[in-house]
């Protein structure tokens, strides 16, 4: 596997020749000559795509014209009210005609799994795609990536996954090693403790909940956590390294008692902690590691130690360390830990929001952090 393969389809209009077309579906494109907002499709409001809409309703860069609704009972309704927010005047649908025929420069897309299906639909028609649905670069996708490239290449379209982690974290890495004359080494480490996390859908592909001695968890934690290796990836492209091959290695902690997560429970005996490391290699040598350690519960056993947020690590000239917390601000009101856990969902939909700009200005294509300027925060000062 080579880390950085070209994302697009024979006939597709190179990187270099991309400022060349003035329009996608009609609509002019950012710097160039563009008066007014961006036009955006919200797709989905689940927790992501809650924090998205109100993002984009505050931003004014962007104006909200419609909104995809996955489940019957949001058709009709008002996103803003779905949201929790007051009314917005854009109602919910799942009428994918009608949503791309509302000409949108983009499609703010936060289902919890990506469907091809839909972002082979959305692309073709010529409209950019930033995503938080476990998607960086697609090079788990098989035959599907081509599909997605292909998809672009007719369209004229970008696609662009990303989130806090992986996605946003590894943009910070790639910042870091540029104060370094030589790379060695580049390390990102993740610990949470995941109790407040309910999310079996996400979870239980991982192996959360399985038997400790089940022989398929190493499978199954690689394949549910795959979205890691797409980003090592990336991060070899953005190096200019080109990988061997990347391999996923795990370990699992079990319940010492059953752990009650709200919507599920895991049993005593079972998988309650994984910890995974997933590396970039160039013949033995790791160069790139990504490893997380999620812990569901105490006590475990093994009863891991771990501090919540991230380390970056560049082993080089010099060799630098930065660690990640996340906290709230002082203003900041929770009544319960889902309260709470609006912070991680904010922080899962802003990178994809503050990249809007720059991939409507990109080349057709699947794109990555490897590939496009710094994303700006811009419009979200109060003053």
């Amino acid at each position: 596997m080579t880390a950085n393969d070209d994302t697009r389809a024979p006939g597709a209009r190179p990187r270099e020749a991309s400022a060349e077309s003035g329009a996608r579906s009609g609509s002019a494109r950012w710097g160039e000559g563009r008066r007014g907002p961006l036009r955006i499709v919200q797709w989905t409001t689940g927790n992501v795509g809650r924090q998205s809409v109100a993002a984009i309703a505050r931003h004014p860069a962007l104006e909200l014209v419609g909104c995809y609704a996955w489940s019957r009972d949001k058709v009709g309704r008002d996103v803003g009210t779905l949201c929790g927010l007051d009314p917005l005047g854009v109602i919910a649908t799942d009428d994918v005609d009608a949503l791309l025929a509302l000409r949108p420069d983009c499609v703010v897309y936060n289902p919890m799994w990506p469907s091809i299906d839909e972002l082979v639909r959305i692309l073709e028609a010529g409209v950019d795609v930033v995503s938080t649905a476990a998607f960086v670069n697609g090079r788990r996708l098989g035959p599907d990536r081509q599909r997605l490239v292909d998809a672009c290449a007719r369209g004229g379209a970008s696609l662009f996954g990303t989130g806090i982690s992986p996605g946003f974290v590894e943009l910070l890495g790639i910042a870091l090693a540029g104060i370094s004359d030589r790379i060695d080494k580049v390390t990102i480490r993740e610990e949470a403790h995941t109790a407040g996390y309910d999310s079996p859908a996400t979870e239980m592909p991982a192996g959360f909940g399985r038997p400790i001695d089940d022989p398929a968890l190493p499978s199954m934690t690689e394949a549910g956590t795959a979205v890691f290796g797409e980003a090592v990836a990336m991060l070899a492209d953005a190096l200019g390294v080109e990988l061997d091959r990347v391999v996923c290695e795990a370990e699992y902690a079990r319940a010492v008692t059953d752990i009650d997560l709200g919507s599920w429970r895991i049993a005593a005996g079972c998988v309650a902690g994984i910890a995974a490391r997933w590396q970039g290699r160039v013949g033995e040598r790791t160069v790139i590691e990504l490893s997380f350690r999620w812990k569901k519960g105490v006590p475990l056993e093994p009863d891991w130690q771990i501090e919540d947020g991230h380390v970056i690590e560049v082993q080089g000239r010099p060799t630098v360390i930065a660690k990640l917390q996340f906290l709230p601000p002082p203003d900041f009101e929770a009544r319960s830990l889902a309260d709470f856990m609006v912070l991680g969902h904010v922080m899962t939909a802003m990178p994809a929001i503050n990249a809007i700009p720059i991939v409507v200005t990109a080349p057709p294509g699947i794109v990555t952090y490897a590939d496009l300027p710094l994303p700006l925060p811009r419009g979200l000062v109060r003053l």
